[in-house]
């Protein structure tokens, strides 16, 4: 958006009450407001503009839509890679549930063989078998549960530059919809329905004309006349080639 002051295409002749020099006017100006240029923010073709030349738009309305066919293709084609990388993460509940089989089941075990130990009817050799056989069950569990960690992290790494893609993409669409900024009235159109636009491209000039500013220009030797609160009377042009006082 781009801000300059929309003056106003008539002479104003303003007469101050306290006139000593007997003109028949003693400033002349223009009467200016605020105007906004709005520009695209993103590339190519204007599907839609519903913006003309005097028409009077609301802030935050959405007037136009420049094409995202290109943007949604590209989202979607991320979207399916980052599935296809979140795809390749191992089962981590699976393997493991694996292991933690193994581990209760050789536990029981060990519980049959103590029993039997306190009969005499078990060696300490097959408790100690068993108890070697448990610790390496739950070193391996250990492992298998830092190395499916690091092989998760990994491609969850790979996910991060196409989610900030992502992202991108995702506010290039919104950008996408022409959004009015303010309440005003449509000055100039700068572009059509149909054509290519680039960012920064101006589409039109919007102004509000609700409140304008009437700025005036006096010598400095009329300083000493002026003050605050001063009444004055103001003076346009007429369509005659004339002037006319503005409470008429």
């Amino acid at each position: 958006m781009q801000r300059n002051y929309f003056l106003l295409a008539v002479t104003v002749l303003v007469a101050v009450a306290c006139d000593q020099n007997g003109s028949d006017f003693d400033a002349t100006g223009n009467f200016e407001a605020d105007e906004i240029i709005i520009s695209a923010e993103a590339s190519g073709k204007i599907v839609q503009l519903a913006v003309e030349e005097g028409t009077e738009l609301k802030e935050k309305a959405v007037v136009g839509l420049i094409d995202t066919t290109q943007l949604y293709l590209r989202k979607k084609q991320l979207e399916y890679s980052i599935r296809a990388i979140e795809a390749k993460q191992p089962n981590a509940m699976v393997q493991l549930a694996s292991i933690t089989e193994q581990i209760e089941t050789t536990q029981r075990e060990k519980k049959r063989i103590e029993n039997l130990l306190k009969d005499d009817a078990a060696t300490q050799k097959q408790l100690d078998d068993i108890n070697a056989q448990l610790d390496l069950l739950k070193r391996q569990y250990t492992a298998s549960q830092s190395t499916l960690t690091i092989t998760k992290q990994s491609l969850q790494s790979e996910t991060l530059p196409m989610q900030a893609q992502l992202e991108q993409v995702e506010d290039q669409i919104v950008k996408s919809q022409i959004l009015n900024p303010i309440n005003g009235t449509v000055l100039t159109l700068y572009t059509k329905q149909n054509e290519v636009v680039n960012p920064g491209k101006a589409l039109y000039k919007i102004a509000d004309l609700s409140t304008i500013i009437l700025r005036a220009y006096i010598s400095g030797s009329q300083l000493s006349q002026i003050k605050l609160g001063q009444q004055v009377e103001v003076y346009v042009d007429s369509p005659m080639g004339s002037i006319k006082n503005i409470q008429e």
